[in-house]
């Protein structure tokens, strides 16, 4: 069932598992994906989160406590989901000491109302960073104008990195830019920067179904044989950006100071149309150095079905690029569509929040001893 995944991680991508719960930490399923199915990190986010606190009762006596201890509902939301974060990270601490800190990480997202406030998101990293106090621990920090000077900051702390929400290859040159920065920052401060590390979380399908349903508007028959190619173009045009970048003179003078490369991580892997093979963002994305963090659903359907063939990125960038400009005279606007994604990514995780201390709040109160 695992070769398909075997010969992804021996490609050089790591599998890192989007999803975290209570149960899956207890059931010791997060453990057995480890252990049969290549999983080497887990990233979380805001939705996830929800989705696991809203379902089932694996968090009710951790709510009763907090109940008992009146907490605001802030508190009961970071006491729970740093919690899940520290066992998770303690299950995979085996992988990250074997890879020497590349691995066996867990990502948790800074509050995502916070994505326009560069000095908030400094705090809320540093905050969650000393909360979880786990060496193998990613703040997440999204790739908004706000948040890239917060990712220097951060990174010149020593704090590693997950930025995330990365959709336009500006922006993302930007993001390189900014870990290169606190990198520098780091190194200013005397800390050690083979200790620091980041990924970059480019998200990959939700391009597709926003350029794909414009280009459903044109309705050519052009048009139509244009679907489809948008995402892995993005990703492979990303890729070739992250090659530039890494092998600069900038970057030559942080790697004889022991420092790591930002890895380029494929989030958003899940396909989500049915008309496209299940793992297409995870098969015509493979490429070393990488991660490419999946739901459950696309880790099985990649063991089971997986078609792993090598580099599928190296050699593709002059067909990811017509591929883009095809789109572009066809009307559909790169730039519109990039921004019109970054947004509704703040958004949808700023609901996701919202739901979140709305379900939570109920079951603090819920929980509540009664009074006498």
């Amino acid at each position: 069932m695992t070769d398909a995944l075997k010969r992804l991680s021996d490609e050089g991508v790591a599998i890192w598992l989007d999803d975290l719960s209570r149960k899956r930490i207890t059931s010791g399923n997060l453990a057995e994906l480890i252990d049969q199915s290549h999983v080497v990190g887990v990233t979380t986010n805001p939705s996830i989160f929800q989705k696991a606190i809203s379902q089932g009762h694996g968090y009710d006596q951790q709510l009763t406590d907090l109940a008992a201890r009146k907490v605001t509902v802030e508190e009961a939301i970071r006491m729970i989901t740093t919690a899940d974060v520290r066992d998770a990270a303690d299950i995979l601490r085996p992988v990250f000491d074997a890879t020497d800190g590349q691995d066996g990480r867990v990502s948790i997202e800074v509050d995502p109302r916070l994505a326009h406030n560069t000095r908030a998101t400094i705090a809320e990293a540093k905050q969650l960073a000393w909360l979880v106090d786990r060496p193998n621990t990613l703040i997440k920090i999204p790739a908004t104008k706000a948040g890239l000077p917060a990712i220097t900051e951060t990174i010149g702390r020593g704090i590693s990195v997950n930025v995330t929400l990365i959709f336009s290859l500006e922006r993302y040159r930007e993001v390189m830019d900014a870990y290169l920065a606190g990198l520098e920052k780091a190194k200013t401060a005397g800390l050690d920067l083979s200790r620091i590390h980041s990924v970059a979380s480019f998200f990959v399908s939700r391009v597709d179904t926003e350029i794909d349903k414009r280009l459903d508007a044109v309705g050519s028959d052009a048009a139509k044989a244009a679907k489809g190619k948008s995402a892995l173009a993005n990703a492979r045009l990303a890729y070739e950006a992250y090659e530039e970048v890494f092998a600069s003179d900038r970057w030559a003078a942080l790697d004889r100071e022991h420092a790591n490369k930002q890895r380029p991580l494929w989030a958003s892997t899940g396909v989500k149309d049915p008309s496209l093979k299940d793992t297409l963002y995870v098969d015509d994305l493979v490429a070393p150095n990488t991660v490419n963090t999946m739901p459950e659903a696309t880790l099985d359907a990649v063991a089971d079905h997986g078609d792993i063939t090598g580099n599928t990125v190296a050699g593709g960038y002059d067909q990811a690029r017509a591929d883009l400009e095809a789109v572009k005279k066809l009307g559909v606007s790169y730039d519109d569509v990039v921004q019109v994604l970054e947004d509704e990514g703040v958004e949808k995780f700023e609901a996701a929040w919202i739901d979140l201390l709305n379900s939570t709040e109920a079951e603090l109160k819920r929980l509540a001893p009664s009074e006498g």
